[in-house]
């Protein structure tokens, strides 16, 4: 390996201790997990393959429910919306999210394939920094979908009512959904190592989104649907997030809509630390 080649994988890796070097701020478990961290958020946006149609699709399916849709804004019991396009926006929030929640287990799965995971635990790197690194991954592409979503419907003359706190409670929402989901990644990465198996999650995740209040109000629907909807936990995020857009503020809204993702999302993170506990007590 060349001189350069050496420093370009030390300031990539900054762990990787299996070529011969010493990681940079060996003592110091937050410059770690900033490292590790700043590692994770260059290759999420390094694959854009990945990152674009978690954009793009969420948008089409807007404009289409858009025009398709609009004769349901008639409907008795309808929420009272200028367009469809501010009855969604939560939605398409969320559902930009979902696409690249998972990417989290789906990379540390390919780290322990790889054999870099390996490297990492047997450097001076704290545990769970490897797991806040991939995270931050995770919750930086959310925030930034999040905020083009929102843009792109602004553009399109959606509007939300409850103000600049309205939008930082969406933002908020869709950063702590995706801690969660990425969490249950991690968790998943750590106890089979496969990226298949992390990856096959991905349409769960996607079908408990439109199993849900996200595209039509529960109060409509009957049967079976009706039921799974009104129990779904996306539900409980969705439902007061589109109060704060089409209604107005509330601090009573603004709680639950950060309070469940949030609860989700330290009881996912703390299942992900344990069972990397566990895994490193088995080796």
């Amino acid at each position: 390996m060349t001189a350069a080649r050496a420093d370009d994988q030390s300031a990539d890796d900054p762990s990787a201790v299996g070529a011969g070097m010493e990681p940079p701020h060996r003592g110091s478990v937050l410059a770690q997990a900033v490292e590790l961290s700043r590692r994770s958020i260059r290759t999420s946006f390094r694959n854009m393959a990945a990152f674009i149609p978690g954009l793009v699709f969420p948008l089409m399916l807007a404009a289409v429910y858009s025009a398709q849709f609009s004769r349901a804004l008639a409907l008795p019991g309808f929420p009272k919306v200028d367009s469809f396009l501010d009855f969604i926006v939560p939605a398409s929030i969320l559902q930009s999210v979902s696409f690249g929640a998972t990417a989290a287990g789906a990379e540390l799965a390919l780290d322990i394939e790889g054999g870099f995971f390996d490297r990492l635990v047997s450097s001076p790197v704290a545990r769970v920094t490897i797991l806040i690194g991939r995270l931050a991954g995770s919750a930086v592409e959310a925030l930034v979908k999040s905020i083009i979503v929102l843009i792109v419907f602004f553009v399109f003359g959606a509007r939300v009512d409850g103000g600049v706190g309205a939008v930082i409670v969406l933002l908020v929402a869709s950063v702590l959904l995706a801690l969660a989901i990425g969490a249950v990644g991690l968790l998943l990465a750590i106890r089979t190592g496969s990226q298949e198996a992390v990856n096959a999650t991905f349409p769960l995740v996607f079908v408990t989104l439109f199993v849900s209040s996200a595209f039509f109000p529960t109060e409509l629907m009957t049967g079976w649907y009706q039921a799974v909807a009104q129990n779904n936990p996306i539900t409980w995020i969705i439902d007061p997030l589109r109060r704060l857009v089409i209604e107005g503020w509330s601090w009573s809204d603004a709680g639950l809509a950060i309070g469940l993702p949030g609860a989700l999302a330290v009881l996912t993170m703390a299942a992900a630390v344990l069972g990397l506990q566990r895994k490193m007590a088995s080796r």
